[in-house]
């Protein structure tokens, strides 16, 4: 027994002797890569964020929404909520290119960590503007329905067969179901973050506890 003990000892000293050695610039570079193409994938995600929606009002079915907004008076209400959201979103991929080109640049251990940061706390605050906005738009609907003289005439379609309901009850359904899909809707995008940001962000963040192993 104690002969296969020194036997594998031997083995594993002699595998020991042919690992490759790292130094402190080999460790440095290769988080200061994995950063980088962490934040690069931020970035890319958060253009496609803000294009994908735009493809929508493409889609026929979009139209009837649009002018649904505009028979409840809130057409003017969330297209200045919309102009609102597009600059604040703007500047925000602007702040992850920066982020970016910030993070491209091979410096110190204490610079990275401090990019790192930063790059994770901006991320934080796009994930909080983009649920609020979510939250705001459902308001504005919400509000809309509540304070509409004819609730039916916002559903040319179905105006004959809405008639035969109360306003007041076709309101409550209205206010409910915008409001239940609105919070659906606000859940479901808060887990996609978490998901896909979060598991972008976890990764920063081990990258910058291996940093500071490496610095202190």
């Amino acid at each position: 027994m104690t002969d296969e003990l020194d036997l594998l000892k031997r083995d594993w000293q002699k595998k020991e002797v042919d690992l490759p050695k790292l130094s402190y610039s080999d460790i440095h570079k290769m988080i200061w890569k994995k950063s980088s193409s962490i934040v690069k994938w931020i970035l890319t995600i958060s253009i496609l964020e803000f294009l994908l929606p735009q493809l929508l009002y493409l889609v026929p079915s979009m139209q009837d929404g649009l002018a649904f907004y505009e028979n409840i008076g809130v057409s003017n209400y969330l297209l200045i909520a919309s102009i609102i959201t597009y600059i604040i979103a703007i500047y925000f991929i602007v702040q992850f290119y920066k982020r970016y080109k910030e993070i491209s640049v091979l410096e110190d251990a204490r610079s990275l960590m401090k990019k790192i940061i930063k790059t994770r706390r901006t991320v934080k605050h796009w994930i909080i503007f983009s649920l609020c906005s979510m939250m705001v738009s459902i308001f504005i609907m919400v509000i809309g329905v509540f304070l509409s003289d004819n609730i039916a005439e916002a559903f040319p379609h179905l105006r004959e067969g809405l008639q035969k309901i109360s306003p007041e009850k076709l309101r409550m359904t209205l206010m409910l179901s915008i409001g239940g899909f609105g919070t659906f809707l606000v859940i479901f995008m808060g887990g996609v973050y978490f998901l896909l940001y979060g598991l972008l962000l976890r990764k920063l963040h081990k990258n910058y506890r291996e940093l500071k192993q490496l610095e202190f």
